[in-house]
């Protein structure tokens, strides 16, 4: 959980009609997190038979874990290629100083 000033507070909040009470350091976060798991729970229930809450929230964490895992893969893609940009451009850095170094002595 993101951490707003260090201090944990215990939040009430409300995930498939079911009470939770959180303890963290930004309550705004922990909010925002429970709305995203009871959205993700009740789109689960509307295109499933399911009403076992258990099984709901199973597949919603099976879905939310997907979400990730995409953004994860792209964010890896992502990095992979900046890094190699990055290590040549170091590269091409490295050989005009080189070359500055050489002409100036």
């Amino acid at each position: 959980m993101s951490k707003q000033n260090g201090t944990a507070t215990s939040v009430r909040v409300e995930i498939y009609d079911q009470p939770y009470n959180l303890r963290g350091t930004d309550p705004d976060y922990i909010f925002k997190l429970a709305d995203y798991v009871d959205l993700k729970m009740r789109t689960v229930a509307e295109q499933t038979s399911t009403v076992d809450s258990l099984r709901l929230a199973v597949l919603a964490a099976l879905n939310i874990a997907d979400e990730y895992h995409l953004l994860k893969r792209k964010y890896d893609t992502i990095a992979s290629e900046y890094n190699e940009r990055a290590h040549q451009l170091s590269g091409k850095l490295d050989e005009v100083l080189k070359e500055s170094a050489r002409k100036a002595g």
